[in-house]
């Protein structure tokens, strides 16, 4: 019964749209997108990018990296073989597609985003690659040209010596496969001196042969990400297209990908948090981002406009009440501003931000790509991200004097100020959060990246309580 019921199902699959996991995404896309759809599958691809990113940066394994993947994508962007059965999987192949080609606009308009694109883009697809089921990636290079020709026994027999010499993996040359492509096609292995050169041709042993498939990935994308670059001035009239394509960009240069927002203080404490919790809070909780409004808010017993802005969303979202928020706010201006300047200068913006004022809106929390690429701090203001607008030295004397008390040491900073040197300060933020939580290196919140102030404390507060209830329970 085994037997016809795989033969069946392998049937199948040549009747699906997507026959493979695998795509080298040279065709564009002819399919009608809601402007949702377009931007939804767009952000789960980026965040899955992001956190490739992430791993890269921080040096991580292989071994880790696929791990990283692998749970991104079961998240965002799963993408099953052709054996599994009761998914969809030519919704899941269209929507890896679809997002792959909405990037591809996103990511087209400058040197920089191509290059970050490609490379996150290439340690996808290799590890796709490496982790497909061997029938299906041998159907799938079958579909495709690649320009190798197999090298026959007679003309391995005269080059034995010279195969052996470079191919200092292959035991038996005999055995082994070869193909032999235009050197250029694999400047990889020409580099490590892993093939035989002879009159332009290299000679590659079947175990490498990854390496003609992957630069060929690269090539490809690389020409195709120029082509788009040429045409993208013919969608700059559309207002509905450009500012997602932006907001796209804007997350991957920040690295951060594209974080939700918190638009609400669901499960993050409610009304529980009162204003005289806040000093504690924050000491124990906050992002340096927030932990540094904080304590200039207590020394200058004052904050600029964007400084209120930031810091009073991050605690509204955090389950400050709106009363408790004039109160906490009354408080910490002290007793040289009258209740009456109080009143009319800033008890309305208050309630404004909890959308009780004016449009009524119920305005988010700032994510970390906001709060790092808008409304940029002067000298005198106390907004923005310390790892994106701080000096280095400035950066390392407030991490001590924040966190020296949560076991951040000296001999922590190289990391961090490495990353932020890369300019990947989300990877910075989540080092400092696993050093000051005992979380193992390269975890992260929950497996990713720090991606909005409210996510960072509203898991530092999740590991509070879950050690008092271990505790409890010891006792």
């Amino acid at each position: 019964m085994q037997g016809p019921t795989s033969f069946a199902q392998v049937k199948k699959h040549h009747f699906l749209k997507f026959p493979h996991r695998l795509n080298f995404y040279d065709k564009p896309p002819q399919d009608d997108i809601t402007l949702e759809d377009f931007e939804t599958f767009a952000i789960e691809r980026l965040r899955v990018l992001a956190e490739i990113e992430s791993a890269i940066v921080r040096n991580k394994t292989f071994e880790e990296l696929k791990a990283t993947v692998k749970t991104q994508s079961d998240k965002h962007l799963p993408l099953n073989s052709n054996t599994a059965r009761s998914i969809d999987k030519d919704a899941e192949r269209r929507r890896d597609y679809l997002s792959h080609f909405v990037l591809r606009l996103a990511m087209c308009r400058s040197e920089e985003l191509r290059r970050r694109f490609v490379k996150a883009e290439m340690t996808l697809f290799r590890i796709r690659y490496e982790t497909d089921d061997s029938a299906e990636r041998e159907d799938f290079l079958n579909t495709r040209d690649f320009g190798w020709i197999a090298v026959d026994a007679t003309e391995k027999a005269e080059l034995e010596k010279q195969l052996q010499a470079s191919s200092s993996s292959v035991t038996d040359i005999k055995k082994e496969t070869f193909y032999k492509v235009r050197w250029t096609r694999v400047p990889d292995l020409v580099e490590k001196r892993k093939v035989f050169l002879k009159q332009g041709w290299a000679y590659v042993p079947g175990r490498e042969q990854s390496s003609i498939v992957f630069q060929e990935f690269q090539t490809m994308l690389e020409g195709a990400l120029e082509r788009t670059a040429k045409a993208l001035p013919r969608l700059d009239e559309d207002t509905r297209i450009m500012p997602i394509l932006s907001h796209l960009g804007e997350g991957f240069l920040s690295g951060v990908g594209v974080a939700s927002e918190y638009a609400s203080a669901d499960g993050l404490g409610g009304d529980d948090v009162k204003a005289d919790m806040i000093d504690e809070m924050a000491r124990k909780h906050w992002p340096l981002c927030m932990r540094h409004l904080h304590d200039s808010l207590r020394k200058d017993r004052h904050l600029k406009h964007y400084g209120r802005l930031q810091y009073g969303l991050f605690l509204k979202v955090v389950g400050l009440s709106v009363e408790e928020a004039i109160i906490f706010w009354r408080k910490a201006f002290g007793g040289t501003m009258t209740d009456d300047k109080f009143n009319k200068e800033y008890k309305y913006n208050i309630r404004h931000s909890y959308g009780l004022e004016g449009k009524r809106m119920n305005y988010p929390a700032p994510t970390c790509q906001k709060i790092i690429t808008q409304n940029q701090p002067g000298v005198t203001e106390c907004h923005g991200c310390p790892y994106r607008h701080f000096s280095t030295d400035r950066l390392q004397t407030a991490l001590l004097s924040a966190y020296s008390g949560q076991g951040l040491t000296t001999g922590d900073l190289p990391e961090i100020i490495s990353a932020v040197k890369s300019e990947h300060f989300h990877v910075a933020c989540t080092k400092v959060f696993e050093v000051t939580h005992g979380i193992p290196r390269g975890q992260g919140l929950d497996g990713e990246s720090v991606t909005h102030p409210n996510q960072y404390a509203a898991k530092s507060r999740e590991l509070e309580k879950a050690a008092h209830g271990k505790d409890e329970k010891m006792e």
